[in-house]
């Protein structure tokens, strides 16, 4: 290891990869002003408290919102308005995905996140449905495991947003202390091997892994086979973007994987 520390690695078998609504406010009469004159409404404050002259936060008073029957015509427009919603978003985050074709090797067409990146409000959509996605479906959550290298872009605000830890998985050498280590094919018929320090995870701690992206499976089976070595239940492998043709998801097994954005 750099640095002098040698980090002990514990081998694992090598994974084969193949080939808001506005309230109308009643006017107040004035008997200075003539009752022909209009009286001007104000607008409705904003929820967003921002500091005063002194520093301090002026506090606004929430606006009660009218609250849809619970069945019938006022929930089916209601789950419609949802489902737009949602579909607005994704639409936000697949259109800061550009395509590379020829890239890294002829024949491949890859998928390029640094626009998605450089757009503060694309970027931050997308941790928004990360963030829904998980809260929906895990209630209780220890720790976001992000791989390297992209899965260290979203997996850190995504951990933030939720109120809990986060632990990388590192490329071989990059981490010091006692480490478990395990051998991989990449995608393109590279080996590979990836690192956990030894005490990131406890046992039966409940964790969610996430990349970037899922191609062939080859990194987050590896990144799998990690965690279940500490001994940590696997709730969900998460990514942005899959790769369908490629069938990675299939050999997760029976790990559950959730994709916001799919390709063939």
């Amino acid at each position: 290891m750099p640095g002098g520390t040698d980090a002990q690695c514990s081998r694992t078998p090598e994974l084969q990869i193949p080939g808001g609504t506005e309230h109308p406010c009643p006017a107040v009469p004035n008997p200075h002003i003539p009752s022909a004159l209009p009286l001007s409404v104000p607008a409705a404050p904003s929820l967003r408290s921002r500091p005063g002259p002194g520093g301090a936060a002026a506090a606004t008073a929430p606006v009660p919102l009218r609250s849809a029957p619970a069945g019938g015509a006022g929930a089916a427009a209601a789950a419609h308005g949802g489902a737009a919603m949602s579909d607005q978003r994704l639409r936000r985050v697949r259109d800061r995905v550009r395509s590379f074709p020829d890239f890294p090797e002829p024949g491949v067409l890859f998928r390029d996140i640094s626009p998605l990146l450089k757009d503060p409000v694309a970027f931050r959509t997308l941790i928004d449905l990360l963030e829904d996605h998980v809260r929906a479906s895990f209630p209780k959550i220890d720790f976001i495991v992000g791989l390297d290298s992209r899965g260290f872009l979203i997996g850190p605000p995504l951990a933030q947003r939720l109120g809990i830890g986060f632990v990388p998985v590192r490329k071989k050498g990059k981490l010091p202390g006692s480490t478990q280590c395990i051998s991989y094919s990449l995608e393109y018929g590279r080996q590979a091997e990836l690192e956990i320090q030894s005490d990131a995870v406890e046992p039966g701690q409940k964790v969610v892994i996430v990349d970037d992206l899922l191609a062939t499976g080859g990194t987050m089976c590896a990144a799998c086979e990690l965690l279940k070595s500490l001994k940590a239940e696997i709730l969900e492998c998460l990514v942005i973007i899959e790769l369908k043709a490629l069938k990675g998801s299939e050999k997760l097994n029976s790990i559950p994987f959730y994709s916001l954005l799919q390709y063939d």
